[in-house]
C-alpha cells in the first residue's frame, strides 16, 4: 500500500515528541488512532520505526533514516501547497505590464509600486513600446496588460478607465512666459513645440491643433525620432517649448520649468485607459485589476 501524507507527519510528531501521547495531544488525536496509524505504516514497509517503552518511544536507525526524508517530502510538498494556493490568489506568478509614458512620477509608478507591495512574490515585467505594438502583444497573448493614454473605445479587448493628469508646458528656464504661474493656450500660438514622434508626441500634437489651430494658421510642431526625456534635453538648450503631463514631472531637467496652460475651460486633463484580453486567466491579472479598481473605484464603475 502507498504511504500517505498523513502518516508521515504522524510518525514525525511522534519522532519529535518522543511520545505518542505527547504527539497524540499535538495533533489533537486520541492516542490509539496515532499508534494504530503507526503501526499500519511500519506493516506497510515491514520496517520497525519506533523502539517502545514505558519512557515513550525513540526512532530506530531505519526509523531515524525515515524521518528525516519523511520531513524532506513533508516540506516539498507544503512548498507546493502552498505556492499553488498563493497562485490561485495572484500572490505569486508572473504579470507583464505594458506602457508607453514616463515611470518618473505620477499615477502609473505609484500603481505599480503599491501593487509590488502587495504581492512582492510576484515577478513583474515591464513592456516599453508603442501603443499599436502593445495592443498586438495582448492580442497574441505576450502581454497582460496595457497601460495607455485616451479613453476606452471598446476596440481592444477589456478596458477599465483609469486616472487622468494635467498637461503641462515644457519651457525654457528663461522664457518670458516662465514669469508666470499658469500660462494660457492663446499665448502659445506663437512658439515652436518640440515632440517626440510617436505616442504621447501624437496625443500633445492632437491637443495643440485642437488648441491652437485656425483656417491657414497651424501652430509650428517639430517631432524627432525621440523619447520624452530627449524632447526635454531640447527644450533645456531653448531651442523650442513642449508639452508634457504630470508622470514626467519627477525627473528634473536642466534649464526646464513647467507650466500649466489653460483655457477658458481651465485646464486640460490627459485620460489613461487599462486594456486586456477577455480571455485572459492569470491570476496575477486579477490580482493587478483588483487593485486599479480598489484605487480608482469611480472610474472602474463604468468598466
Amino acid at each position: 500500500m502507498p504511504v500517505d501524507l498523513r502518516q508521515l507527519r504522524y510518525a514525525i510528531a511522534a519522532a519529535d515528541h518522543r511520545s505518542l501521547r505527547r504527539a497524540a495531544e499535538a495533533l489533537h488525536l486520541k492516542q490509539s488512532t496515532l499508534s494504530r496509524c503507526i503501526r499500519e505504516l511500519e506493516e506497510e514497509l515491514s520496517v520497525l520505526l519506533f523502539e517502545r517503552s514505558r519512557a515513550g518511544v525513540r526512532t530506530t536507525v531505519a526509523g531515524a533514516t525515515f524521518i528525516t526524508n519523511a520531513r524532506r517530502v513533508v516540506k516539498e510538498i507544503d512548498g507546493i501547497t502552498a505556492w499553488a494556493t498563493a497562485a490561485g490568489r495572484g500572490e505569486v506568478g508572473r504579470l507583464s505590464i505594458g506602457f508607453y509614458t514616463s515611470l518618473s512620477a505620477g499615477n502609473l509608478r505609484a500603481t505599480l509600486l503599491d501593487y509590488i507591495q502587495r504581492y512582492p512574490s510576484v515577478e513583474i515585467c515591464i513592456v516599453h513600446g508603442p501603443r499599436a505594438a502593445l495592443f498586438t502583444a495582448i492580442d497574441n497573448g505576450t502581454l497582460d496588460i496595457a497601460i495607455v493614454t485616451g479613453e476606452p473605445n471598446g476596440l481592444h479587448g477589456r478596458e477599465m478607465a483609469l486616472w487622468s493628469e494635467r498637461v503641462m508646458v515644457a519651457l525654457p528656464e528663461q522664457h518670458p512666459l516662465a514669469v508666470n504661474e499658469v500660462v494660457s493656450w492663446t499665448d502659445l500660438k506663437s512658439e515652436t513645440f518640440l515632440l517626440a514622434r510617436f505616442d504621447l508626441g501624437q496625443d500633445f500634437r492632437d491637443l495643440l491643433m485642437m488648441k491652437l489651430a485656425s483656417p491657414g494658421d497651424l501652430p509650428k510642431v517639430i517631432q524627432y525620432e525621440v523619447n520624452g526625456e530627449s524632447i526635454k534635453s531640447l527644450v533645456g538648450a531653448g531651442l523650442g517649448i513642449s508639452i508634457t503631463c504630470d508622470a514626467y514631472l519627477g525627473v528634473h531637467y536642466a534649464g526646464v520649468t513647467y507650466r500649466e496652460a489653460r483655457d477658458g475651460n481651465g485646464p486640460w486633463r490627459l485620460g489613461y485607459t487599462a486594456h486586456w484580453a477577455q480571455e485572459n486567466t492569470n491570476p496575477a491579472l486579477t490580482s493587478f485589476l483588483k487593485l486599479l479598481r480598489e484605487r480608482y473605484p469611480a472610474l472602474a464603475e463604468a468598466e
